[in-house]
């Protein structure tokens, strides 16, 4: 009887309602895939079923594994990311000007994706170890060991290169550097920063010049590839058949919707094929040409829903070491959906960023579904040590 109600009580302490969210968005994601990959493309839907069930399954383990157990694998989870990553220089597989995946017969692996996880954990088990009570702000030399941590993986994708992937990892870190209660100074600095980064943006490609000769900072640094696409955000009506194309044809596709949309399967942008990747990166859009303004709304909610749900786990952690790594996940989902639904509608330039639960990719669906097992881990088996 006494197992019967500890069975009960781990049952009532899921968090059914990050558990509903995330099943929700997912079964939108594979119904919206059923018609951006129509034939005479592969039923990428049927393997998007597959990786759930592959991620879900995975994901029970970890919502299973001892917290502290998790927390002393942080390290070895953290070098075999590590080394996967640097793997790719020699064994990796390079499309799209990218070393960035694994590919063995039909099973392609993106580390990168898993790398997030493993940089999460390891500045999570960093703030826990070094928590001091009679210190309770970081100031620049306690933070540079998880600015380390987080610094050495995202340098790596970016060389792959992998822009938009970097981007969302420096995000995230910045995100959990700002949840470990940062000094004055160092919020000072990351202000001069943030206008620093938005002087050069204005220097190398806003700043009005009277020569060809433009003096810039990174600009000359850039590949011609991430070059075009910060260009065609600037203005987004140049190069419509080159590097704004997919910006413009996407804008089409989610004004050409409406409030109700036009039915699935009956998108004429996605039917005729003018949405590049509509199944991976910009597949949202085909949502909005079908299913209309209304129903993206409601997509929202499921991902607000669904964030708040992961903030309220950490705010519920007992440890430090659970809460970092709350905040962490929902950071990291958070960035992404900003991201590629700020590319999909023009405010944000191209990154190839998908979409959390909703994008085609297994790499993409297993290391979310994982990250929603830690939420479930922290949630049920918190440990006793205060924050």
């Amino acid at each position: 009887m006494m197992e019967l109600s500890g069975e009960r009580r781990s049952v009532a302490q899921l968090p059914w309602l990050l558990l509903a969210m995330t099943a929700l968005t997912t079964a939108v994601g594979i119904y919206n895939l059923a018609s951006a990959s129509r034939p005479p493309s592969a039923p990428m839907w049927a393997s998007q079923i597959a990786y759930f069930f592959i991620g879900s399954a995975i994901a029970v383990v970890v919502a299973w594994i001892d917290p502290k157990l998790l927390e002393r694998l942080a390290i070895p989870i953290y070098l075999f990311n590590l080394g996967a990553l640097v793997a790719l220089k020699f064994f990796g597989h390079k499309a799209k000007g990218a070393e960035s995946w694994f590919v063995v017969g039909p099973i392609r692996v993106q580390p990168a994706e898993f790398m997030k996880l493993g940089m999460l954990l390891m500045m999570a088990k960093y703030f826990h170890d070094d928590h001091r009570p009679q210190q309770p702000t970081y100031g620049f030399l306690r933070l540079i060991p998880p600015a380390v941590i987080a610094l050495v993986p995202t340098a790596l994708v970016l060389v792959q290169p992998d822009l938009g992937t970097a981007l969302m990892m420096a995000f995230t870190t910045i995100t959990v550097l700002l949840f470990a209660r940062p000094s004055l100074p160092v919020l000072i600095v990351l202000g001069v920063m943030a206008v620093a980064g938005a002087g050069v943006l204005w220097n190398d490609y806003l700043r009005p010049q009277n020569t060809e000769e433009r003096f810039t900072i990174i600009r000359h640094k850039l590949k011609k590839h991430q070059d075009a696409r910060i260009t065609g955000w600037l203005d987004p009506t140049s190069d419509l058949k080159g590097s704004n194309y997919h910006a413009m044809q996407s804008k089409i596709a989610v004004g050409s919707g409406g409030m109700s949309g036009k039915g699935w399967m009956e998108g004429t942008q996605t039917g005729l094929r003018y949405l590049p990747e509509q199944h991976t990166d910009i597949n949202i859009s085909v949502i909005a040409e079908e299913q209309g303004y209304l129903k993206c709304l409601g997509l929202m909610v499921l991902y607000a829903g669904l964030l708040l749900a992961a903030l309220g786990v950490a705010a519920g952690a007992k440890d430090r070491f659970g809460a970092f790594v709350a905040v962490g996940i929902a950071a990291m989902i958070f960035w992404q959906v900003f991201e590629n639904i700020g590319m999909v509608t023009g405010l944000l330039p191209i990154t190839g960023i998908t979409l959390p639960l909703l994008s085609y990719g297994g790499s993409s669906m297993v290391s979310v579904l994982i990250g929603i097992g830690l939420l479930v881990n922290v949630s049920m088996k918190r440990q006793r040590s205060g924050l």
